[in-house]
């Protein structure tokens, strides 16, 4: 007994050293914060759900001729959900036609990606946290739901300190000789929504909160502004199990056997995998030879595939050949390329989860389901990349004298880093902390 109150006593010592806002919200449970436990509320917010929460709708112009006539009963009738909800897709028999609407094409005359002709396609809700929503019932709490609500519940409110800035999963941001309109335009309207954030705010500066791909395209946005216009709009960036560009085994499987992202009941990934391939996005955080070496990634009896061998790995798999892949254009190079925000940045990620690090075809067959070989990570990314995008992006910062704080969570997956209660604790507490 007296072991306990020496321990408890020194606990409350300690928290004492806390910043405030940290101290309080580690005292209280996640989802315990009613009214009188309110903060005050500091600097404006921007929160970034991952890979499979934007919406994405559609319309359907006289240039569009559908493949079946199915496809073409919403021809002239306006916008409709297209990426929204994958029951009703599938329960209208619609699956074939959101395939086809979905997909892109590549235009060599404007080197970038567009839609099909006659397709438009529009994301809804630019400015708001409501534009990310989980697209079935299984997941109730995922597209940061759960920090949205510890957010509301500490006073921040949709539209006034809250936003988000919905993107189309299907575009990647463009690099070095590379150009993307849509990128392009959303970098502008995220710029504009900061802007407008901080001036809404008493010209306080932007907190970033982005989980798995929008984390990735948070630290895209803010490497394409000047320097001086981040050290005056952004306090602080949290990316929570960021997709790394040091890259990661899943981008390799997915586009191998379909993509595991965009999950339709009943509907097996590999179905998907010619939609999958006609994403720029699909080739984004391929591993990369400086982390990954020679080592094989895709084992098969004939012949094993490293980072070092993407092109003809890709040819393998008809990827050429069906003329889905403006390779010499498009592909992402290998080697690790880290560029730091150089603004204050906390990096979340869970450790101690198995994760595929080699796949086995071994008789050479992608249209199969793999043996997988296991390591470290999250369940998604692997460790080995975590570690040395997160050594990069202190080395840099620490360069200039520029805050930097990487947190391990033990047994924390990737996408329940935002879900379970311990890790949003967590979670919880970098926020605050990046907020006082």
């Amino acid at each position: 007994m007296a072991k306990n109150t020496a321990f408890l006593g020194l606990l409350q010592l300690l928290l004492l050293l806390l910043p405030p806002s940290l101290r309080d919200y580690l005292w209280a449970a996640p989802s315990d914060h009613d009214m009188d436990q309110q903060l005050q509320v500091y600097h404006p917010i921007i929160l970034q759900g991952g890979f499979s929460c934007s919406v994405l709708e559609a319309r359907l112009t006289d240039a569009y001729t559908p493949s079946l006539p199915r496809c073409g009963v919403l021809k002239g009738k306006g916008w409709f959900p297209l990426w929204n909800n994958t029951s009703d897709v599938v329960d209208h028999d619609y699956m074939p036609c959101f395939e086809e609407q979905m997909s892109l094409v590549f235009d060599p005359a404007i080197n970038d990606y567009r839609n099909r002709p006659g397709v438009e396609t529009r994301v809804p809700n630019f400015g708001s946290v409501y534009g990310f929503s989980y697209k079935d019932e299984s997941c109730p709490f995922c597209c940061n739901v759960k920090i949205h609500n510890e957010l509301e519940a500490l006073g921040y409110q949709d539209g006034v300190t809250l936003f988000g800035a919905p993107y189309d999963i299907r575009y990647a941001p463009p690099q070095p000789g590379q150009c993307s309109k849509v990128y392009s335009d959303y970098f502008a309207r995220v710029k504009d929504l900061v802007q407008h954030a901080s001036e809404k705010n008493a010209n306080k500066p932007v907190i970033f909160i982005g989980h798995s791909f929008g984390a990735r395209l948070i630290l895209d946005f803010v490497n394409s502004t000047p320097l001086i216009w981040r050290k005056k709009f952004i306090k602080h960036l949290v990316l929570l199990s960021p997709t790394p560009p040091t890259g990661f085994m899943e981008v390799v499987t997915n586009l191998a056997s379909g993509p595991t992202v965009i999950r339709f009941p009943t509907v097996p990934p590999l179905d998907l995998r010619p939609m999958w391939w006609s994403f720029a996005s699909s080739l984004l955080s391929l591993p990369s030879t400086t982390v990954f070496g020679h080592e094989p990634l895709i084992i098969t009896k004939h012949r094993n595939y490293s980072a070092y061998d993407y092109q003809h790995f890709l040819a393998s798999l008809g990827f050429n050949m069906k003329g889905m892949l403006p390779f010499t254009k498009w592909v992402l190079p290998t080697n690790m390329r880290v560029e730091a925000p150089m603004v204050p940045t906390t990096y979340l990620n869970g450790v101690g989860i198995q994760t595929t690090k080699q796949v086995v075809y071994w008789d050479g067959n992608f249209d199969v389901s793999p043996d997988n070989v296991y390591g470290n990570g999250d369940g998604v990314v692997n460790w080995i990349s975590v570690l040395a995008f997160a050594k990069e992006l202190k080395r840099q910062h620490y360069s200039e004298n520029i805050f930097f704080k990487f947190v391990k969570i033990p047994n924390a997956t990737h996408g329940d880093i935002t879900i379970q209660d311990n890790s949003l604790k967590i979670v919880m507490a970098e926020i605050l902390e990046a907020n006082s």
